[in-house]
């Protein structure tokens, strides 16, 4: 999470236009911001107006977010003061400085507190977690990946691997990851142990696979495969499941929840059928 604060000093008197209005003019290419590509105007939202406030009274940025129940990958604030401040305030915005905050394309909600002396002006990216391809398209492409790992010798922290045969596809195992995965999410934990307290053993077989030898990789908040791979790869317990010889079958999956702590759960479950 980013934050940044900016302070301009104004003394001119003239009447206030509508703020959001005019940003958002600004934000699509008026005065001195020149737009590279069309932007979505900048949305209102109550609780950046509740932290505008609230920074008007001296509170702190992350504080403030946090108590009005925003969450936010990034997020700005632009503070203008003085006599007059509501006629000089576009004209300052206009200037080339702040049009890269203006047209943050991952910028897309706005709250503006204001008085008689000053303005606050706070813009955010809310966290807005999303895995940009298919469940399927995830799972073949980590597929890929576990096989192009499995295929030359690793060192997984203190143990060496040598390169193991690569891995096929299984449904059940899919399955397995795709309910573990989702229940992570819903209920916001991230464990090995099921909300029952089952073992990744039980969950497969509840799956309908019947294993002589299993496994499960779990990670979170990656919003790529390829994210989620590095991480496995950088834990020596995760790595040492990818290099297994003893597993010859995968299947993963993933959940989204935004209101979850992480946003993204993957689970990776491995197998070797009887």
């Amino acid at each position: 999470m980013l934050a940044c604060l900016l302070f301009l000093g104004l003394s001119l008197d003239a009447a206030a236009g509508n703020l959001y209005t005019n940003i958002n003019r600004l934000r699509a290419g008026a005065g001195d911001c020149l737009a590279g590509k069309q932007l979505p105007p900048l949305q209102p939202q109550a609780a950046l107006e509740r932290v505008a406030g609230d920074l008007a009274r001296g509170n702190e940025m992350q504080r403030s977010l946090k108590a009005a129940g925003y969450r936010a990958t990034r997020s700005s604030a632009l503070w203008f003061k003085g006599e007059g401040v509501g006629a000089q305030v576009l004209a300052a915005l206009a200037k080339r400085g702040y049009c890269e905050k203006l047209q943050d394309a991952a910028v897309t909600e706005i709250g503006i507190f204001q008085d008689a002396r000053q303005i606050w002006i706070v813009m955010a990216a809310p966290f807005a977690p999303a895995v940009e391809v298919s469940e399927q398209a995830a799972g073949l492409r980590l597929l890929e990946l576990v096989n192009h790992a499995r295929a030359t010798p690793r060192d997984c922290g203190s143990k060496a691997f040598n390169a193991a045969p690569p891995l096929r596809w299984n449904d059940a195992l899919a399955e397995s990851a795709r309910l573990h995965a989702g229940e992570m999410a819903h209920y916001d934990y991230f464990s090995h142990s099921g909300r029952d307290g089952s073992s990744p053993g039980e969950r497969v077989e509840r799956a309908g696979y019947r294993y002589l030898a299993t496994g499960e990789n779990i990670a979170a908040g990656q919003m790529r495969p390829e994210d989620a791979m590095a991480a496995w790869l950088n834990s020596p317990e995760h790595c040492a499941n990818l290099m297994n010889p003893a597993f010859t079958e995968m299947g993963v999956a993933f959940a989204v929840e935004a209101k979850s702590r992480m946003g993204v759960y993957w689970t990776q479950t491995f197998g070797r059928p009887r």
